[in-house]
Formats: structure tokens, C-alpha cells, sequence
């Protein structure tokens, strides 16, 4: 028997847009697809990775898009933590239908919904194998879940922040715009904040590097994509205190 590559990173956490769990889609959730991301994640864990996750709530609405239509601001951005509830507890039926044993965790408080997010109790889920999937941002307006994803992988120690999107890395440009884009292997935080590459705000890059919390970002469409990530395979895009752009 050929032997199974060991894990470079233990414990990650994988923030995932709400769109991802569209699929095909306009709106909403499509269930084979969260069923096909639960397969990607439970894998992840059968191969000894804790796992933690943030999710966005763009397949619902969005905070700020709410805000712009009219809506107070920070009303917007608590409807825009309740959506992120919704598709968390849709991903942990997902993978509970699977045999996985999953909890989610709010930052705000809805105690017969799921559980309240304590650092702790988090750390010893994931020490227990179970998935964590960590809604309601950082439960605070104004900040987005990818500042909430950087703000959890840093306070659970994470090994690597995965940033799973239906690109296959940073690009100079947008890659479905403009066909000469380049994609990155290796970027600096400073790189991605100073060329503005729009893959997460910058209040996150900035938590990623005052951290060097490593962030890979990877096409979570590419079957297999977060266990070859976890096993440090060269997957989509690679951002730390030490890259350059190639």
C-alpha cells in the first residue's frame, strides 16, 4: 500500500462565499451542491484535519448591497449575520447526513438555534474532530465575514486560512474580463494590499499579516482541491509575510 502523504497543515479554517453554495443557481441553496462541498470537507477530516469555516451570505443578500438600497446600515448588516446562520446550519445538516459531526457557533446570540461562539469551547470541538462552522461574522456591523475569517483563524491558531472561490487563484485582473490576466503563485500581504487584488478587504490581509496567518486561495470547484491544500501541494494562490508576485 502506498503511503498517505501526512498533512502540512492540521488545523484550517476555509472561509466560503455564499454564492459558492448557489451552484448553478440565481439564488438561494442548491443541494447537491452544498452536498458535494460536505463530501470535499468530510474528506478533509477523515485524513485528520480539524476544520473550521466561515461562510458569507451572498447567495441571500449582503449588508452592504442592503445598505445601499436604503436600508440603516447596521440593520443591514444583522440581516446579512442571520443569512450567514441560514447556510450555516444548512453545511452542518450537510455533513451531519454524511456522518461527520459538525457544530455551528454564533457570534450573536440565538441559544435555540446553535451554540454561542466561545474560543474555547471552539478549540476543543476541533480537538474532538469535529467541523466548526463559525456564523454571524465577527457579530459586529461594518465588518465583513472575510475579516471574520481571518479574525477566527487567528484566534483558534490556525496552521493556514483557506479562501475557497470559483477562481483558481489572485489574478492581476479579473480573469473572466480581461483574458490577459495574470495568475499569481506567490504574493506578499503588502503585494495584495498595495496592487488591490480583490480577493478579501484589506482590514483581513492586514489581520492575515500582523498574524502571519498564511492565506491560500483556491478554486473550491477542483474536486480534491482542500486536501491537496492541506497536505501543502502548490494549490491555487499562496499569500505570506515572505511571497513575491511571479
Amino acid at each position: 500500500m502506498a503511503d498517505v502523504p501526512e498533512l502540512r497543515y492540521r488545523r484550517v479554517l476555509i472561509k466560503l462565499s455564499g454564492e459558492a453554495l448557489m451552484g448553478e443557481a440565481a439564488y438561494g441553496i442548491d443541494p447537491a451542491t452544498i452536498k458535494r462541498l460536505a463530501n470535499e470537507i468530510r474528506e478533509l477530516s477523515l485524513n485528520g484535519a480539524e476544520i473550521a469555516l466561515v461562510l458569507g451570505a451572498g447567495n441571500f443578500f449582503r449588508g452592504s448591497g442592503l445598505a445601499a438600497a436604503g436600508i440603516d446600515r447596521v440593520t443591514a448588516d444583522h440581516m446579512g449575520m442571520l443569512a450567514t446562520i441560514m447556510n450555516s446550519l444548512a453545511l452542518q445538516d450537510a455533513l451531519e447526513q454524511l456522518g461527520s459531526f459538525a457544530r455551528v457557533m454564533s457570534a450573536i446570540k440565538i441559544n435555540e438555534v446553535c451554540e454561542d461562539y466561545i474560543r474555547r469551547r471552539a478549540v476543543r470541538h476541533l480537538e474532538k474532530g469535529r467541523v466548526v462552522i463559525f456564523a454571524a461574522g465577527t457579530g459586529n456591523p461594518f465588518f465583513t465575514t472575510d475579516s471574520a475569517a481571518s479574525l477566527r483563524a487567528v484566534e483558534i491558531n490556525a496552521d493556514l486560512l483557506i479562501k475557497a472561490t470559483k477562481v483558481d487563484g489572485i489574478y492581476s485582473a479579473d480573469p473572466v474580463r480581461d483574458k490577459t490576466a495574470i495568475r499569481y503563485d506567490v504574493l506578499s500581504y503588502d503585494d495584495v494590499i498595495e496592487r488591490k487584488l480583490a480577493v478579501m478587504d484589506t482590514t483581513a490581509i492586514v489581520l492575515c499579516r500582523e498574524n502571519n496567518m498564511p492565506l491560500r486561495v483556491l478554486n473550491m470547484m477542483q474536486p480534491g482541491a482542500l486536501l491537496r491544500t492541506a497536505r501543502g501541494m502548490p494549490e491555487g494562490t499562496l499569500v505570506t509575510g515572505f511571497g513575491e508576485a511571479q
